[in-house]
């Protein structure tokens, strides 16, 4: 949720979706990535190598949660959490149509605190976000790290060329269906409905993904993810979690609507021509009344926002505002369409494929507004 983006998985990262296939070995799946690398042209080596690494240590050091259960030394409360999982996962797939495949099945136990670091930028004067591409993956919005020193280096260095930037770690990404993506230990300090909800996200992921269309991927697995939950939540007769729910879902609501009114007031600013160094004061005038109103708001709503209380200790910037957008721009038309077809999700799914086929223009027109 917006609210703490920890609890968000950023997607789809370009990291181990560079491979087409599980290698046997390191040294394969190294090859196959730098081998990808060379011929998409579009990112360095030393960056492929590091997502090859990263990966390969994630599906190297992951065990079945049936065995990890079943572990005579298990912790109780992490076998709560994978018997939840388990539930969940199966849920996923009989009650939401979700992919019945093996990812998902596993767990891995990580040292740190997230399985890697997203950098978002974007220009000094621009609310369009700088896209990195990829093989399989495509053009993104967003370029992830394994290691944080790498991504806060990275960021350092788009800074110095004049971008305005953001780091934010992420608790868990999807391969796309291309190798079996085990829950890890980075997803389970958030409760086991945050849990479900990452479950849900990363499996829409794998039904539908669309290739250099950051807005339309998050959106649509966003759409799944709360649909999910709060399906999810009734099957179980929890409806005091449903309303828990309910509350914070519309209060990342009511901040996304703040960001997005500032994004627009700051594209208009950009536009308008006017000398840089004026365009520069007018910039930080905006950020700042942001900062304000978003305290504001947190006041009103009864919340208090960790990933903002981030931002405004780092100082607001274009990277925070094109984050947000990209998982709510296109939200309110992705459950339109869910209406339209009344809540039945096989028939959503292929009303969201159909659009997928659409030239982007057209998928934008009928689902996003910036």
């Amino acid at each position: 949720m917006v609210t703490d983006s920890s609890t968000r998985p950023v997607g789809p990262t370009p990291l181990s979706p560079c491979r087409l296939r599980p290698a046997a070995a390191t040294v394969r799946l190294l090859l196959a990535v730098l081998t990808l690398g060379a011929l998409g042209g579009c990112a360095s080596t030393a960056y492929l190598l590091q997502a090859a690494v990263g990966e390969w240590h994630v599906m190297h050091d992951r065990r079945s949660i049936v065995d990890v259960i079943d572990a005579p030394d298990a912790p109780q409360p992490l076998v709560r959490e994978l018997g939840a999982v388990r539930a969940a996962r199966r849920f996923a797939s009989q009650q939401l149509g979700l992919p019945n495949n093996d990812s998902y099945r596993s767990y891995v136990r990580l040292h740190r605190r997230y399985v890697v670091w997203n950098v978002v930028a974007a220009p000094r004067f621009s609310v369009q976000p700088k896209q990195w591409c990829f093989p399989i993956a495509g053009c993104v919005a967003y370029r992830g790290y394994f290691h944080e020193h790498a991504a806060r280096s990275f960021a350092a260095r788009l800074k110095r060329r004049g971008y305005d930037v953001l780091v934010e770690g992420v608790p868990a990404y999807s391969t796309l269906g291309r190798l079996p993506d085990p829950v890890m230990s980075t997803m389970m300090r958030y409760g086991s409905d945050e849990l479900a909800a990452m479950i849900f996200h990363e499996l829409a992921h794998q039904l539908l993904y669309v290739p250099d269309d950051s807005r339309f991927d998050e959106a649509f697995a966003m759409t799944v993810e709360n649909t999910g939950l709060k399906r999810w939540l009734r099957y179980r007769h929890e409806p005091q979690r449903i309303q828990m729910f309910e509350h914070l879902d519309a209060a990342d609501r009511a901040f996304a609507t703040l960001l997005r009114g500032t994004r627009r007031r700051l594209a208009r600013l950009y536009a308008s021509g006017i000398p840089r160094a004026q365009m520069l004061r007018r910039k930080h005038a905006v950020f700042a009344r942001l900062a304000a109103q978003i305290r504001s708001l947190e006041q009103r709503l009864q919340v208090r926002a960790a990933l903002y209380d981030r931002w405004i200790r780092q100082g607001l910037n274009n990277a925070d505002l094109v984050s947000v957008g990209t998982y709510y721009d296109c939200l309110p038309g992705f459950e339109r369409l869910l209406h339209r077809e009344h809540g039945d999700l096989a028939r959503f799914y292929a009303a969201a494929r159909r659009l997928a086929h659409e030239p982007k223009a057209i998928r934008d027109r009928a689902l996003c507004r910036s």
